[in-house]
């Protein structure tokens, strides 16, 4: 199972842009699909989460800004981000809970994270 991030990219404040992550591999579920990030200097945090069943939850500081989506027919996660901050600059990482096929535990998987920087 592997995670593939892309979309990200500079951007001015203000702007927007829509990160895109998909799972591939042996996949029997997903249960959790999110997307965390990591300024330098700064350690990972929780931007968004998406849980079966519809489930999201935000971070503060991005909430009426970022949304977060699913297409589980794809194994894919989106972050759709707007009103982009200096603040927000970050490596944004992919994270899913997977349950591999033919196995009877969730596992957690990173992708290898895409550059978001938000500068003028």
């Amino acid at each position: 199972v592997q995670l593939v991030e892309s979309g990200g990219g500079l951007v001015q404040p203000g702007g927007s842009l829509r990160l895109s992550c998909a799972a591939s591999g042996s996949i029997g579920s997903i249960t959790v699909m999110a997307w965390y990030r990591q300024a330098p200097g700064k350690e990972r945090e929780l931007v968004a989460r998406d849980r079966s069943g519809g489930i999201t939850n935000y971070a503060d500081s991005v909430k009426g800004r970022f949304t977060i989506s699913r297409d589980n027919a794809l194994n894919m996660v989106y972050l759709q981000m707007k009103g982009l901050e200096p603040e927000d600059t970050a490596v944004y990482y992919c994270y899913a809970r997977i349950r591999e096929r033919f196995v009877y535990v969730e596992n957690d998987y990173w992708g290898q994270g895409t550059q978001v920087t938000v500068s003028s």
